[in-house]
């Protein structure tokens, strides 16, 4: 498996800083949330495009993909009644995947949870059948662009649709591409799932189903850094021969941004080194 950091971590810095603090604390690569490349990063353009890459190259580090797709610009969801605005939506989803397979990542994350909630629609079915729609509607671009397209489950309180694996896994196998998946995010697995996240993953990494890891704990901090215990997960893991991205996903930055992913990398480090 191979170690990511999201760049909001440390978004303070500039791009290529950010790339040279992620290397130097041992990331194999960047995860990219695009808002911190603009509000309008979905519309980049070549040069740009190529200034990200050769930063990336030059400290020695992969950008591993996208998440948090869908937080700017402002108005988009994927659940909407307005055709406008959910055409709009699909537009940027399409945008971003042409930006992964430009920055050379193999998977999107889509969590985004304000963008897709369904309790204030007027129809909650029919919300939920337009975002399945959206999802539906950019499988063959992830599949052409050779990218991963991976629906998020998260926490209730973050969203209202799609909250378990085999929630999102019924709707990888309704649309029925492969270039569709889902994935677990270990902090949202521990508030919605009935098992123990251990077992989520021994149950759901040999599905097939799954095509990326974000680890963090409940309490929006780093891993190692609250209650929850990841050598089970990691040990699951190893079991299940996973061999793709794993990011660190931290909400809550303590002491700061570097400390918390240094922490975390170290953290996890040490652990996989226990299991070996």
């Amino acid at each position: 498996m191979k170690l990511s950091l999201c760049n909001e971590v440390i978004r303070e810095a500039d791009f290529p800083r950010q790339c040279a603090l992620a290397a130097e604390m041992g990331y194999a690569g960047l995860e990219l949330a695009p808002f911190t490349l603009g509000d309008d990063a979905y519309r980049m353009g070549r040069d740009r495009r190529v200034e990200l890459r050769r930063a990336a190259a030059d400290a020695g580090i992969a950008i591993s993909g996208l998440h948090w797709l869908l937080v700017a610009p402002k108005g988009l969801s994927i659940t909407t009644a307005d055709q406008a605005a959910w055409e709009r939506t699909v537009d940027v989803m399409r945008r971003l995947i042409g930006l992964c397979a430009d920055l050379d990542g193999d998977y999107l994350v889509h969590g985004s949870p304000a963008q897709r909630r369904i309790a204030g629609e007027a129809d909650p079915r029919a919300a939920a059948e337009r975002g399945v729609a959206a999802w539906a509607s950019v499988a063959e671009d992830a599949a052409q662009a050779r990218v991963t397209y991976c629906i998020e489950p998260l926490a209730r309180g973050e969203t209202d649709f799609v909250n378990t694996l085999e929630e999102a896994a019924v709707i990888v196998r309704r649309i029925n591409s492969p270039a569709l998946r889902t994935m677990i995010d270990t902090s949202a697995a521990a508030q919605s799932e009935a098992a123990p996240v251990a077992d989520v993953v021994s149950r759901w990494l040999p599905s097939g189903l799954v095509a990326h890891v974000q680890l963090n704990d409940r309490n929006r901090q780093g891993p190692g850094q609250g209650d929850d215990r990841f050598a089970p997960v990691l040990k699951a893991m190893l079991a299940a021969d996973y061999k793709g991205w794993v990011a660190v996903e931290p909400f809550v930055y303590k002491p700061d941004g570097v400390g918390c992913a240094a922490r975390a990398i170290g953290y996890i480090q040490g652990i996989l080194e226990s299991l070996e």
